[in-house]
């Protein structure tokens, strides 16, 4: 199984470094879109050795072939992740704002994107973040609902990113959707 793995700007990239190894161990290729914030809580090398594939970062970086690069991912992918989602990049998927090459891509993709979510409880609760996750349901996407609990931030509420294997396993129950 291809598996393109959208990462955005959360502190909870840290928790999907163990989601990529898990993916790897079932016998998955996993491809690893970053945008630049993501890149300042994890790094490149990071994910290129999670993945064992370089980390896509630049829309404009030289394609293997013709294809323009946010092409060439999605067709390459059976299923896209992209997790953590910050609000900043949900917002940018629920309007079709394609600013960086997580975004093109998400939106030459074909099938309904895996969504988990992760931010501070007040991000998450605000009115224009809510309408932004009815929008992406209303569009098909699968949008995981963040638990609640202890965030980085040191308050407690919903916006936690789900623990590695049960992102996992949300992988696994939506890749044998038809």
């Amino acid at each position: 199984m291809n598996i393109l793995l959208g990462v955005t700007g959360a502190i909870a990239c840290y928790k999907v470094c163990s989601l990529v190894r898990l993916m790897t161990s079932a016998g998955w290729q996993v491809r690893v879109v970053a945008t630049p914030h993501a890149l300042e809580f994890v790094g490149e090398i990071t994910w290129r050795t999670l993945s064992q594939n370089k980390v896509e970062q630049s829309a404009f970086a030289p394609a293997e072939d013709w294809h323009p690069r946010h092409i060439e991912l999605a067709g390459w992918a059976d299923l896209f992740v992209i997790a953590p989602l910050s609000a900043n990049t949900m917002a940018k998927l629920a309007h079709g704002i394609a600013d960086n090459l997580l975004t093109q891509t998400a939106l030459a993709y074909p099938k309904p994107l895996l969504l988990a979510p992760a931010m501070n409880t007040h991000m998450w609760n605000h009115p224009a973040t809510q309408a932004n996750v009815q929008c992406l349901i209303q569009r098909q996407n699968r949008l995981l609902t963040p638990p609640t609990g202890a965030l980085a931030c040191g308050v407690t509420g919903t916006g936690r990113l789900p623990e590695p294997e049960d992102l996992f396993a949300a992988l696994q129950a939506f890749a044998s959707t038809p």
